[in-house]
């Protein structure tokens, strides 16, 4: 799976390309809020991991873990609720932004130290940073919180650049998409929060 291929002017792989393509359906669906998202969520980290590990990505390598399992836990949260109650999509209040930043500025600070000091990466703060903010977007989104898509507009932007400089031209392409897509995810979350949607 790591012979080269060339797709409209790209170098890839078939793995990266099947990643691809199952990360573009996992955002459709969350924007759209289908449980089935958790599933191509798996799928995709698995894979994606398999992509990171080989461009020695390591944070991002064992972020597709990490994933799976909140997936696994996202899933169950989508499917059973908050209690007794369906779980709906709400927004974070100050206490919930200032628990989320400074668990983003901790997880920055840990994951980055860990990355420089015990692995070959040479981009050790830009892996930390981008690692604890996706590990806070997908939690986030898990708890359906509209905010989600603001962690991820940033994050996203940032690893375009990270996966250009990579040489993984394909998956930057991919998160200028997300871009787009997130943003039109917090249009539709932002509504969804108004309506008291699930």
């Amino acid at each position: 799976m790591n012979e080269t291929l060339h797709i409209a002017g790209y170098a890839t792989t078939p793995l990266e390309l099947i990643s691809f393509v199952l990360s573009i359906a996992t955002v459709l669906l969350n924007i759209r809020r289908v449980h089935w998202a958790w599933l191509f969520a798996i799928v995709s980290s698995a894979t994606y991991g398999i992509v990171f590990f080989d461009a020695r990505l390591y944070g991002d390598a064992g972020l597709q873990g990490v994933f799976i399992a909140t997936s696994l836990w996202g899933w169950t949260q989508w499917l059973r609720g908050a209690g007794d109650a369906p779980l709906v999509v709400t927004r974070l209040d100050a206490q919930g932004w200032a628990w989320s930043l400074g668990g983003w500025a901790l997880g920055y600070l840990a994951l980055s130290s860990f990355l420089k000091h015990f692995t070959d990466t040479d981009v050790p703060h830009l892996d930390g940073f981008l690692t604890a903010g996706s590990l806070l977007g997908t939690l986030l989104t898990a708890r359906k919180k509209v905010e989600n898509w603001l962690v991820w507009i940033v994050a996203d932007v940032v690893y375009v650049g990270l996966y250009v400089h990579k040489g993984l031209n394909l998956t930057a392409v991919l998160y200028a998409l997300f871009v787009a897509m997130a943003v039109a995810g917090l249009f539709a979350w932002r509504a969804a929060a108004r309506a008291g949607a699930r």
